[in-house]
């Protein structure tokens, strides 16, 4: 059973690193990410002195510590997580308390909040029956964990010889939540990945059991349905069931994104909603044929479908629970607005509560190679801009997560780090380098972050910790839907304004519809790919072009019907939501592929 409905997402690598502390007790599920193994041990370093438990450090010489250490962290999340729970259901039932806290931040449509109510009013043996009822049907959030699928690359020994697969990035972190004590999901973004996938088979944890419950559940944010049954079906026929697929906007989301092909949100989610018992029954019966092979019995476990992307008000998050039947609404981006939800510094703090409209943007800064979501002015833009000035562009890199290019070496570098950089400035002064390459160098040059610190940076300082050789810059990752929010919110005050008891958005900011943003996003994003497209035939670009535009007319076509099926806005809102898709609609019909070939 579910407190809430809405969840919280992953959010870069270090800004629900510890959110699961901060909220789990109240019912709350939110998303670790497991990628930064040097945070996390840090991060354990800290949590063990605050609540006064042994603290061993693992270094980068013990056997396997990249695992070892994601491991250990996510079973002291877990303990004071425990910990709390089980002290928040001891409390009396009075304000001030936390227990008190639990029920006030619940929608008013909770059952538990209205047993709560009837415990208020009751008297005599029916309000220690309920009280009693109350305490054995509370809940505790989950403490879900993440990995980007992509970021798998293979490691190296001192000597420099590749190690094993199960050595690589994602493998070692798949291992460390696997060996954990968590009893809960973790989540893959980014695609299929075999390998990764198909390692999850090496653990027990997620097989049904005797009970035919799953303690470790496998979450696939997907982009559309047909994505969500192909890996479906890759993970069944190893008898690895999808607990949930979380449907993602690509290009309306916080961190990387992706973008596809002029899909959207909603008429995705019209096709889960229309399969969902389709997509239950099919994997359910890959499943339980190597269920039956394993001796396992017969097992019928749930199927969760949920979403995230932009959603900016009450409206719309009702909208998705009852017009899709989603089980549940990411709220992203908002909470880093919410210091006691996530691991925010305050000076990025106070640069999101600055920031305009148009500050939001999508860059080439991910080493690699996909969109980010940005905002402007970050320490991390401003410390690009010094080593250039200082002529010496790029960063140091220590810590390898993006090393992927092979462009200059035989293994495998990141785009954001020195020795990339000097190679490619080299390369850019031959006198046969082409000015298109020229120009791509330059913009390399410019933008790439080194996201590996920056992401991780801000948790740490806003614990007082100062990162490693003082790489202090800040990378930030919001979603554009951030732009209308603007202040500084308690966790009780974002809450309410997800359950409609309060308004947090910007008045001073128009905000459409989350279906409009995302067409609008959409169409900004196919006008700059058309204009970095310079080593493609006429014929190509026409091709992708005509194809994106098309998608988005359908989806258009689709909303314009959906208008009417949206009950709980104004008229006056839903006539400028239709006007909306009429002006993008022509907006869309104007775009082209210049004539001429760029070279």
């Amino acid at each position: 059973m579910l407190a809430h409905s809405f969840h919280i997402p992953v959010m870069g690598l270090g800004y629900t690193i510890d959110t699961p502390a901060r909220v789990a007790r109240y019912g709350i599920s939110s998303v670790v990410s497991i990628v930064e193994d040097n945070l996390i041990e840090k991060m354990r370093k800290f949590y063990s002195e605050k609540i006064g438990v042994i603290y061993n450090e693992i270094t980068l010489k013990d056997e396997d510590y990249r695992a070892r250490r994601i491991t250990e962290y996510l079973n002291l999340i877990k303990k004071i997580v425990d910990d709390q729970f089980e002290s928040l259901k001891k409390e009396a039932f009075e304000i001030g308390t936390e227990i008190h806290k639990y029920f006030d931040l619940l929608p008013d449509t909770a059952e538990l909040k209205k047993m709560y109510e009837n415990f208020l009013t009751a008297v005599g043996q029916e309000k220690e029956r309920i009280e009693k009822q109350i305490r054995e049907s509370l809940v505790k959030g989950s403490i879900d964990v993440n990995i980007m699928t992509k970021l798998d690359k293979f490691n190296y020994d001192k000597n420099g010889e590749q190690l094993p697969p199960e050595f690589c990035d994602a493998m070692a972190a798949l291992r460390g939540f696997a060996n954990s004590n968590l009893e809960s999901g973790i989540v893959f973004s980014a695609g299929l990945n075999p390998r990764l996938f198909s390692y999850c088979a090496s653990f027990p944890d997620f097989f049904p059991n005797a009970e035919g419950k799953i303690k470790k559940q496998i979450i696939l944010k997907v982009s559309d349905y047909r994505s969500a049954l192909i890996q479906g079906k890759f993970l069944a026929k190893k008898g690895l069931w999808v607990s949930e697929f979380r449907v993602e906007s690509g290009l309306n989301c916080g961190g990387h994104a992706f973008a596809s092909g002029g899909s959207l949100v909603g008429p995705i989610l019209e096709d889960f909603k229309n399969k969902r018992e389709e997509l239950r029954a099919e994997l359910q019966q890959m499943c339980q044929k190597t269920w039956t092979e394993m001796g396992i019995g017969e097992t019928h476990p749930e199927l969760k479908i949920t979403v995230q992307g932009g959603v900016g008000t009450a409206h719309e998050h009702e909208f998705l629970l009852d017009y899709y039947k989603v089980d549940s609404v990411g709220w992203g981006s908002p909470f880093l607005m919410v210091p006691e939800a996530v691991s925010i510094d305050q000076e990025s703090m106070d640069l999101l509560i600055n920031s305009k409209k148009e500050d939001y943007y999508l860059s080439d800064a991910s080493p690699l190679g996909v969109p980010f979501n940005n905002v402007r002015n970050t320490s991390s833009v401003a410390l690009i801009n010094r080593n250039i000035e200082k002529n010496r562009p790029g960063s140091a890199c220590y810590k390898k997560f993006l090393q992927f290019n092979t462009e200059f070496t035989k293994i495998p570098i990141c785009t954001a780090s020195r020795e990339y950089q000097n190679n490619k400035i080299k390369q850019m002064a031959l006198p046969e380098t082409p000015q298109k390459e020229i120009d791509r160098g330059n913009d390399i040059i410019k933008v790439k972050e080194c996201l590996c610190e920056g992401l991780a940076s801000s948790a740490l300082l806003s614990h007082g910790i100062m990162p490693d050789r003082n790489l202090d810059a800040v990378s930030l990752c919001p979603g554009p839907n951030l732009a209308y929010f603007s202040g500084k919110f308690s966790l009780k005050s974002m809450i309410g304004h997800i359950y409609g008891k309060e308004n947090l958005l910007n008045k001073a900011i128009h905000r459409p519809h989350v279906f409009v943003n995302e067409i609008e996003l959409n169409i900004k994003y196919l006008k700059n790919h058309i204009q970095k497209i310079t080593d493609e035939t006429i014929e190509q670009k026409n091709k992708f072009v005509e194809s994106y535009k098309t998608t988005l007319n359908e989806g258009i076509a689709y909303y314009k019907n959906l208008v009417e099926s949206i009950k709980n806005e104004s008229a006056d809102f839903l006539e400028n939501m239709k006007n909306d898709l009429f002006r993008l609609e022509e907006e869309i019909a104007e775009i082209a592929v210049r004539e001429e070939v760029v070279v």
